[in-house]
């Protein structure tokens, strides 16, 4: 097994470990909603779907970023730079985590804490069966449509301004690495385009003329 692939097992086993434990940490929110007056559930619902589409946000601008403009940011020494060009030479696995993990963590719990909230609703008013079965369906399409449209949204966002997304990003990891030492990608020093086309460039400079 080559060196690529151990790297890929590695990543795809830190993956289930880690969406392991978000799911059942973030799960919990479900028992915290039996806890507390349906309107809170509402705003709980609401946060979910929002962390789901700024990591999707996260996720794509990463995939769009260059990474040139960053080199310039890093010779001036401009915070985020550096943590910027790890993002962006580690697109696909800050991508994987960004609209995999966490994105469809929050896709997941949305709807089960949708469906609590409404059970909530539906005790505190009272309702019969065919005003339960309303607003379970209305609870359920707002839920899904909120969740599309705000996607749809962000990722208009995330591509037209992909470089500003990671460079904000990057600031938060530099502020992460100098207040707690948690680095990002530490010891990735290959270049994305060289990912990409450094075979085939090495291909086309062996060829006689």
């Amino acid at each position: 097994m080559n060196s690529a692939w151990r790297d890929t097992l590695r990543w795809a086993t830190f993956i289930f470990g880690v969406t392991f434990f978000l799911s059942g940490f973030f799960n919990t929110s479900t028992v915290v909603l039996d806890q507390v007056d349906w309107w809170v559930g509402v705003l709980i619902v609401f946060g979910i779907i929002l962390v789901g589409i700024v990591f999707d946000i996260m996720g794509l601008a990463a995939a769009a970023a260059r990474e040139t403009p960053y080199h310039a940011m890093a010779s001036e020494r401009v915070r985020g730079a550096t943590q910027a060009i790890q993002i962006v030479r580690n697109a696909e696995k800050f991508s994987n985590f960004c609209n995999d993990v966490v994105g469809d963590i929050a896709g997941v719990l949305s709807g089960a804490a949708t469906a609590v909230v409404v059970e909530r609703i539906i005790h505190a008013a009272d309702m019969t069966g065919f005003q339960k079965a309303v607003a379970a369906i209305t609870a359920t399409a707002l839920v899904a449509a909120l969740t599309v449209s705000g996607k749809a949204l962000g990722k208009a966002y995330a591509i037209r301004n992909a470089n500003y997304i990671i460079l904000r990003v990057g600031q938060f990891f530099s502020w992460l690495e100098r207040k707690f030492h948690i680095s990002l990608f530490s010891g990735n020093d290959k270049k994305k385009s060289r990912k990409r086309g450094g075979k085939r460039a090495v291909g086309k400079r062996q060829q006689p003329r």
